[in-house]
């Protein structure tokens, strides 16, 4: 049974384990009288450290490194408890573990110390390079699982930002309001002719101005030698002398009736609307 751990001013020493003992036993026999059992644990015991395990499903609720741990020891007048003082990597605190066991408390404390002889043992036939490498992997675990809640936090503070971005794109557009389209161009990066719509002054993807349409003006326009241009769909039949209407109201029979010039033959038919 695990009676838990608390925290020692000194980091060995027989008087230091007594006090923790008592007040352990005493924050058990308050959780007793609340109904609270004391929690069962398992101990796996290695030249690598302590671990205190859950007997079912295995998990790993404390990781006493060897190397932290500086004293171990049972209680001579309670043959049922046995303890060891282990400083804290995070706090760095000395924390004494309290255990109750009905039957093997000897050989737990035993096993802890054949575990430290064994390696120190190993600390000498490598010089000292194990305890330097699982030093150096313990402080890369802990920088990766800093690193991993960093990056956690920096996820939610970007899904944060992307939901008021969001919010403020909604509060920005009013409600059914329907953005303009723009008009689709053919192959030839043009906009398509369309007789309904009226010409309007959209730039082209290339960034010019398409040419203005020419409209057609009521004004009379003169040449540079002040005459007016001729125009054959605004005149009318008294606007040129009789002798050259006669020849053209000639011209126009010759028409009418189909005149051959040069081999072609000339006819006022209706044309054919595929051409």
């Amino acid at each position: 049974q695990f009676l838990g751990s608390t925290e020692v001013e000194q980091p060995k020493g027989t008087e230091v384990v007594r006090d923790a003992v008592r007040k352990l036993k005493f924050a058990r026999h308050i959780k007793k009288s609340e109904g609270q059992k004391t929690p069962k644990v398992e101990l796996q015991i290695s030249i690598y450290g302590v671990k205190i395990l859950d007997p079912k499903t295995k998990e790993v609720q404390h990781n006493c490194q060897l190397h932290r741990i500086s004293f171990c020891a049972d209680d001579k007048t309670d043959k049922r408890i046995f303890t060891f003082i282990c400083k804290d990597s995070e706090s760095n605190k000395h924390l004494c573990y309290v255990f109750d066991s009905e039957k093997c408390v000897k050989e737990i404390t035993l096993t802890i110390g054949q575990a430290f002889d064994l390696a120190y043992r190993k600390f000498l036939e490598s010089g000292g390079k194990d305890v330097e490498t699982r030093k150096q992997i313990a402080g890369l675990q802990k920088r990766i699982q800093e690193l991993e809640t960093e990056n956690t936090e920096l996820k939610n503070k970007v899904q944060d930002l992307e939901n008021q971005l969001r919010i403020r794109q909604v509060h920005a557009s009013p409600a059914g309001s329907v953005t303009p389209k723009s008009p689709s161009t053919d192959i030839f990066d043009m906009v398509p002719f369309s007789p309904i719509s009226p010409q309007s002054s959209t730039p082209t993807r290339n960034g010019t101005q398409p040419p203005p349409v020419p409209s057609r003006s009521t004004e009379i326009k003169r040449d540079l030698f002040g005459a007016e241009p001729f125009d054959p769909f605004s005149c009318g039949a008294g606007d040129f002398p009789p002798d050259i209407q006669s020849k053209l109201d000639e011209m126009q029979e010759g028409f009418k009736m189909g005149l051959t010039l040069e081999g072609t033959v000339f006819c006022l038919d209706p044309l054919d609307s595929r051409c």
